[in-house]
């Protein structure tokens, strides 16, 4: 914070500004990780579909996915992950404050916004330690999410699904439903 002060008087720009303007550009970092998380997966999930369908798709989402997750994490020494209201693996079941911005997330839903580019981030004392938080919306999209995660999952994915997940909370979802969140923590 001193070092804001100090840049705030040097240049004469208000504090809130400088502040701001660091949790703007925090911001589109965290969008840029995203960004690459999503697109390595969707990558990896449209390979993995095309060879064997929903069944092969679901061998990403359990080993993949998280070594996705895990590398991005160790790229930008900041945690990086998936999560969800109702989570599949127990290892994205959100904290309190994620379960707070999910919920939100679905009032600003269910108020019209669209989830496409739903985001949001502030700063938050962690462990003593303040920390830039930033979570952006994941819709359900007809394909290939509702594959395995809709109302309508082939008896064969179930059943694989049941047993890498045997308390699988992600199933039921539609197309534009809020399927859970990618969620960031910066240390500053």
């Amino acid at each position: 914070m001193k070092k804001y002060f100090v840049l705030a008087l040097l240049f004469s720009i208000p504090l809130t500004q400088v502040i701001a303007g660091d949790l703007e550009q925090r911001a589109e970092q965290s969008r840029v990780v995203i960004k690459e998380f999503a697109g390595a997966l969707k990558a990896e999930l449209r390979k993995a579909i095309k060879k064997g369908g929903p069944l092969q798709a679901i061998t990403v989402c359990n080993t993949i996915a998280p070594a996705i997750a895990r590398h991005q994490s160790t790229k930008h020494g900041w945690h990086v992950g998936r999560t969800s209201l109702k989570p599949r693996n127990p290892d994205n079941t959100p904290d309190n404050w994620e379960k707070s911005v999910l919920e939100k997330f679905e009032a600003r839903k269910k108020a019209g916004e669209s989830t496409a580019k739903m985001e949001y981030f502030e700063v938050v004392e962690q462990d003593g330690k303040k920390k830039f938080r930033y979570m952006k919306a994941i819709p359900a999209k007809k394909k290939p999410c509702l594959a395995c995660h809709g109302t309508n999952i082939n008896p064969d994915v179930a059943a694989a699904l049941d047993k890498l997940y045997p308390n699988d909370q992600a199933r039921g979802y539609k197309a534009g439903d809020i399927r859970g969140a990618f969620s960031i923590t910066q240390p500053m």
